[in-house]
C-alpha cells in the first residue's frame, strides 16, 4: 500500500482500539457517541491531537505488558529461553498433521509397530517441533514488546490484519524472522530492500499479504544455523533496535515493487537486519 494520510492512520489507530477502551477514550475527549463508529467519526471530524490517542493506546499497551509480567517477569522469561540447547523443527512447520498422516496413520497396519514408532521417532519429532515453537513465540514477544514501547512506536492494542505498530506516521506488519536458508547472507546485507522483495514474493499462498511490513532479520554470519541463538541476546537485538528507531524515517523511498502470482503490488517496507559475526557485532 501507498503512504498513508495522517487522518487514514488516525482512523486505523482508532480501529485498533477495544470497544470498552475505547468508550472509555470517548469519555476523556468529551465525547457522549455510543457506537464505534460514531465515536470514530466524531473523533475524527473534531480534530482530536493525536498525541493525546498515542499516549492512551501506550497506557494501556504498557498495562497488558504488566499483565503478562504478572505471569513471568522478563528476567525469568530470559532463564527459560537460555534452557534450551537445541534448535531443531523435527518436522516441517505447519506440516505435523500431514507427516502423521503419510509415515503413521495411513502407512503402519500394526498397532504395536504404530505405538513403537511413535516412542522411537515421533515423540521426538513433536517434542523438538514445540520447543522450537515455544522459543521463536517468547522471543518474539520479548522483541514485540520492546519495539513497541519505543518513544517512536505505537502498538496495537487489538489485532488488525496486517498491522502490529504505527512506525514514524505509518502502519507496519511486524515480522521477527531469520534470513532465509540459501539465501546470500552479503547480498542481504548490502542489498536489504531485495531481500524484502524476495520476501514478500516467496511467501505462502495460504499467508499472503501485501501489507506493508517491517522485518527484524536474525543472522548469525559465521553460523546461520545458529542465529536462533542470536534472537536471545537480548542486550544486542534491543540495542540495534533502538539504534534503528532512533534513526529511520518511512518514506517513498522505502516503497517496493513485487510480483506474487504474476500480479504486481506495492508495499512500503523496512528492513532491519541484526547480524553477527564471531564476537564481532556489525
Amino acid at each position: 500500500m501507498p503512504l498513508m494520510s495522517p487522518r487514514e492512520v488516525l482512523k486505523l489507530k482508532l480501529d485498533s482500539i477495544p470497544f470498552p477502551q475505547l468508550k472509555e477514550l470517548a469519555l476523556m475527549l468529551g465525547i457522549s457517541k455510543g457506537r464505534k463508529t460514531e465515536i470514530i467519526k466524531e473523533v475524527l471530524q473534531g480534530g482530536v491531537n493525536e498525541k493525546i490517542v498515542d499516549r492512551f493506546i501506550k497506557q494501556k499497551y504498557e498495562e497488558r505488558m504488566q499483565n503478562r509480567k504478572k505471569l513471568i517477569s522478563d528476567d525469568e522469561l530470559k532463564k527459560e529461553l537460555l534452557k534450551v540447547k537445541t534448535f531443531s523443527w523435527g518436522v516441517v512447520q505447519g506440516q505435523l498433521d500431514q507427516k502423521i498422516q503419510t509415515e503413521y496413520v495411513r502407512k503402519i497396519v500394526r498397532y504395536d509397530e504404530l505405538l513403537n514408532r511413535i516412542k522411537a521417532r515421533l515423540h521426538d519429532d513433536i517434542t523438538n517441533y514445540v520447543v522450537c515453537t515455544w522459543f521463536n513465540h517468547w522471543t518474539t514477544v520479548l522483541i514485540e514488546e520492546h519495539i513497541s514501547m519505543h518513544e517512536r512506536v505505537i502498538p496495537t492494542i487489538k489485532n488488525i490484519k496486517g498491522i502490529d505498530i504505527f512506525f514514524d506516521g505509518q502502519p507496519f506488519d511486524l515480522k521477527v524472522t531469520y534470513l532465509p536458508r540459501d539465501y546470500d547472507p552479503q547480498k542481504a546485507i548490502k542489498k536489504p530492500l531485495e531481500l524484502a522483495v524476495w520476501m514478500y514474493e516467496n511467501q505462502g499462498a495460504q499467508r499472503f499479504g501485501s501489507d506493508n511490513r517491517l522485518f527484524v532479520v536474525l543472522l548469525d554470519r559465521d553460523n546461520p544455523e545458529r542465529s536462533w541463538e542470536l534472537k536471545r541476546n537480548f542486550d544486542l537485538v534491543f540495542q540495534r533496535i533502538d539504534e534503528f528507531f532512533n534513526k529511520e524515517i518511512v518514506s517513498e523511498k522505502d516503497e517496493i515493487l513485487f510480483t506474487f502470482r504474476k500480479r504486481i503490488y506495492t508495499a512500503i517496507t523496512k528492513m532491519l537486519i541484526i547480524a553477527k559475526e564471531t564476537d564481532r557485532e556489525l
